[in-house]
């Protein structure tokens, strides 16, 4: 069965108000994962989602899982039909920049623009996913529509697969969409294949018991920030990003022309990317050289060096304690737990002295370039925003890809719709009525594509 334009065009006018009413209950939600004192906050995201998906007509219940809980529902229409999941999450990052203009969890409205945190990360984007099932399933499309709605991916999915564990509240699907990614320009849709892996880690060391007088011991007391600083040249070269850890590169493999030709068809602009991130400089200003940086190139970046004083002027001691704080993003086929080994080992070597723990791990995410699905996914963008999309690589990780990957094996697309401006992870964030109308009609054309492809491709 295929989708009528002008009926689904009607369909998303009419649901505008709808969309706004659900979007601005869920934002004043502030579902902040990673602050404990949040947690009920939380919690009652996960008691309005699923009464979101009932007062809709879907199915919904809530899945412990040791952690906080997930949100699985939707349509089941028939057992010999198609079953696609649709992955979002329900929390949101904290929101205590000073550059918010205004109150983070009050939701605003203005000329089609929705303010707030978790608007466009990532409650907008489910949002219209689910209106978009809600007309396909009014249509009698014979396709089973399924959502899971996580609460603890902003804190790495740490009880995920817990949860599908559970395979009578989140049964096996045939296929997987994710809406949580962000195009690289207004207009040009750009929908991710891979994701990067992570690893983070803490690197403390301790020479003494407090903080010393630098004229008294200065010279023969030993200085743990300068240490740790070292560790940090020895690791990477902090003009080109050059990873030093022997063995880093071995298991990276690098891009093909193919998919570098489709990075550049992206809409990827040098100027536009300084500016939607505030950056004044890049280590080079080749669009494809970026584009292989930030997609499907390992990192090692510094996030922060503690220890010593931090006040006003400068005091004069050698302190006795250090802590840095470090990352590596990872690509296929780099595992985590390879790379961590290699990691320990340099260091140890380098400064026995040195403490190095675990701060998280995630694996590298490559799904399909090509394939039905794939082609199911360039004619829904299409239908729904003009325009194919290009198909490239995310930077950042998701840890629920990788779990559904490993626990379903079925395969695993992604139909993003923030933009970089929309503030991203940033202050000042929101959604807009265009990505959000667009997306309820590229998931509509894309749950009527399922269903004509019909129960195995």
């Amino acid at each position: 069965m295929s989708v009528e334009a002008d009926l689904l065009e009607k369909y998303v006018l009419g649901s505008r108000r709808r969309f706004e009413g659900l979007l601005g209950q869920m934002v004043e939600i502030p579902s902040i994962s990673m602050d404990p004192a949040r947690s009920s906050d939380v919690r009652r995201m996960a008691t309005v989602a699923a009464q979101v998906l009932t007062d809709l007509g879907a199915e919904a219940r809530i899945v412990e899982t040791g952690g906080y809980p997930i949100v699985s529902g939707g349509w089941m229409t028939g057992g010999h039909h198609p079953t696609v999941t649709i992955y979002n999450h329900m929390d949101v990052q904290p929101a205590q920049e000073p550059e918010w203009q205004q109150e983070p969890f009050a939701f605003t409205i203005e000329n089609g623009i929705y303010r707030g945190r978790g608007a466009t990360d990532d409650k907008g984007p489910a949002l219209s996913a689910l209106l978009g099932a809600r007309f396909a399933v009014e249509q009698g499309l014979p396709i089973n529509i399924r959502f899971l709605w996580e609460l603890e991916e902003e804190i790495g999915s740490p009880h995920f697969a817990a949860g599908l564990k559970d395979r009578a509240g989140i049964p096996r699907p045939d296929s997987v969409v994710v809406s949580d990614t962000i195009w690289i320009a207004k207009g040009r849709p750009a929908m991710p294949y891979g994701l990067r892996g992570l690893l983070g880690a803490r690197l403390t060391l301790r020479t003494g018991s407090k903080d010393a007088h630098s004229g008294v011991t200065g010279g023969a007391a030993r200085n743990p920030l300068a240490e740790l600083m070292e560790i940090a040249q020895a690791c990477v070269n902090a003009r080109t990003g050059e990873v030093k850890i022997p063995g880093f590169y071995k298991d990276v493999v690098k891009p093909t022309k193919a998919e570098i030709a489709s990075f550049l068809k992206s809409g990827f602009q040098v100027r536009r990317f300084k500016g939607a991130y505030g950056l004044q400089q890049l280590r080079t200003d080749d669009p494809a050289e970026i584009m292989r940086r930030i997609w499907a190139a390992p990192t090692f970046e510094i996030h922060g060096l503690t220890g010593g004083y931090h006040g006003p002027g400068v005091k004069t001691i050698v302190p006795g304690h250090g802590e840095l704080k470090v990352s590596m993003r990872l690509v296929p086929n780099q595992r985590p737990e390879k790379v961590l080994a290699l990691f320990k080992k340099y260091v140890a070597k380098l400064n026995p002295d040195i403490r190095v723990e675990r701060e998280g791990m995630l694996h590298p995410f490559k799904g399909s370039f090509d394939g039905p699905y794939v082609d199911c996914v360039k004619r829904a963008a299409k239908a729904g925003f003009g325009k194919e999309p290009a198909f490239i690589r995310e930077g950042g990780s998701i840890g629920a890809v990788v779990t559904m990957q490993k626990m379903w094996k079925v395969p695993i697309l992604f139909l993003g719709l923030s933009l970089p401006e929309h503030g991203y992870h940033a202050p000042n964030e929101y959604f807009d009525w265009g990505q959000a109308s667009g997306g309820m009609k590229a998931f509509a054309h894309y749950f009527g594509e399922l269903a004509k492809m019909g129960r195995f491709g």
